[in-house]
């Protein structure tokens, strides 16, 4: 199981991170485009998108984590962290 917990520790986590991060980034650019874009209405919908886009790409982060830890709860893997 040894591996089963560097894999996580050292590919899954920086990784789960890293596109939490582009989510986050994401969401963050389409509050900026339609705070920008007050008297654009189309302007303003692309932003929403982006807005929608980010939130549900944040959701499935956490839930790819979560689920990575009840897989490793499962099979009694010891990650720290």
């Amino acid at each position: 199981m040894d591996a089963l917990t560097k894999i996580k520790t050292e590919i899954l986590n920086p990784i789960i991170w890293l596109l939490f991060a582009l989510a986050v980034g994401y969401f963050l650019y389409g509050v900026f485009v339609f705070i920008q874009n007050q008297d654009n209405e189309e302007a303003q919908k692309t932003g929403k998108n982006h807005m929608l886009w980010g939130i549900l790409g944040i959701f499935f982060m956490i839930a790819v984590y979560g689920i990575l830890g009840l897989i490793a709860r499962t099979l009694e893997v010891q990650v720290p962290g």
